[in-house]
């Protein structure tokens, strides 16, 4: 690979690693860091591109917002179930609001430090915390159980037909009783020495557990038991450094009907079968951010922090957003005819799904958005903020 290559992967690896909260496991931490500093010197730093002027073609507005406490370094999710949307921050407090008006319904303290934000569902309030712990509640805030697992849980754990799925370090996914909190099954495989240590969650639908991994993986597992239904590539670990061979499956995949797509570091965008895991198609994109999809398109935010729009039945190019480099974009969310992505700021850029053109921006409380946005209905998305700051944003 030409020197150029190096100093890109590893530039982004670095903004990676600071600003997205995607640090490395604590042995590969430091190995990153020599890697970077002998090749290039000390980390750079990317500053956030001027907002250019937009001409607006639609039209966002605050419908409601809340408060929680701030996720400070990490990436806090919120959850709906139901009428509810609850959100946490890192010290422990959590609050649910209702949905349409954004009164708040309940807000507890989980007791402890969590990570990751929050899961919900079934009646269950679900955290996770940095000494592995998944912790349930009632929607009220009462504690039901503690699970201690074997590693930190950096992402909110999740529910399904009276199993509760979380996700631990070194590999490893448990499935819980719902009601107990007792193990029912464990998954493990093996990582690579050196990977990105992510908040990396899981999606469980249709009777499945879809999960990324270290070294391009994408798994699907039984619900009831944790069997492997596939275990399918979505990229190769390329490069003759261990840097340069880092490639994780770092965000969350998509289940799009008979498709599940998912997009890797250094690596691929790739969609496969949900039922087989044969790959139906895949293109040499990077990202952390993740990927979001509608009846049409695929998009992804790649690692320059261009907004990318793909045909998700062949993977062919429809446009690309590249006026927003340096401001962390986040996810995408696609709604209705739009594309919804938060930025470093605060900001929530709204794009056509047609050609990517930017059609309305709104500010939050500027501090950085790191979650993509979450669609409550057709028309409106929530956001949450470093600060704690809870936003549903109308689309008009």
């Amino acid at each position: 690979m030409r020197r150029s290559g190096r100093r890109r992967g590893a530039v982004v690896l670095a903004r990676a690693l600071c600003l997205l909260a995607a640090s490395v496991t604590l042995a590969g931490c430091e190995t990153v860091a020599r890697s970077y500093d002998r090749m290039f010197g000390s980390g750079p730093t990317q500053k956030p591109a001027a907002l250019i002027e937009i001409k607006p073609t639609a039209v966002m507005r605050i419908q409601w917002q809340g408060s929680v406490g701030a996720s400070e370094k990490s990436v806090f999710f919120p959850a709906r179930s139901g009428n509810t949307v609850y959100a946490a921050g890192a010290a422990g407090g959590v609050a649910g609001f209702d949905v349409a008006g954004g009164g708040e319904i309940s807000r507890f303290e989980a007791g402890q430090r969590i990570a990751g934000g929050v899961g919900a569902g079934s009646g269950l309030v679900l955290l996770g915390t940095g000494k592995g712990e998944v912790l349930a509640f009632e929607s009220s805030g009462k504690p039901l159980w503690k699970a201690q697992l074997s590693g930190e849980v950096l992402a909110p754990p999740q529910i399904l037909d009276g199993i509760v799925v979380a996700r631990a370090g070194q590999g490893r996914i448990y499935g819980l009783d719902a009601a107990t909190g007792r193990q029912r099954w464990t998954y493990q495989r093996a990582t690579p020495a050196l990977s990105v240590r992510a908040h990396t969650g899981l999606v469980v639908q249709r009777g499945a557990v879809f999960a990324g991994f270290p070294g391009g993986r994408l798994v699907a597992l039984t619900l009831a038991d944790g069997k492997v239904g596939w275990d399918a590539v979505v990229a190769l670990p390329r490069g003759a450094t261990e840097l340069e061979r880092v490639a994780d499956v770092a965000s969350l995949p998509v289940v799009d009907g008979p498709r599940v797509c998912a997009a890797a570091f250094q690596g691929r965008v790739a969609c496969v079968d949900t039922v087989r895991g044969a790959l139906i198609w895949a293109r040499d994109i990077s990202s952390l951010a993740g990927v979001g999809v509608d009846r049409s398109y695929l998009y992804l935010t790649d690692d320059r922090n261009a907004v990318v729009a793909l045909d998700k039945s062949t993977g062919a190019s429809i446009w690309r957003q590249d006026k927003l480099s340096g401001r962390n974009v986040t996810g995408p969310l696609a709604i209705g005819r739009h594309v919804a992505v938060g930025d470093i700021e605060g900001y929530v850029h709204l794009l056509s799904r047609e050609d990517g053109a930017f059609a309305a921006r709104i500010a939050t409380d500027g501090s950085a958005i790191s979650a993509a946005p979450m669609a409550l209905d057709s028309s409106t998305f929530l956001v949450q903020t470093r600060n704690g700051g809870v936003y549903a944003i109308t689309i008009q």
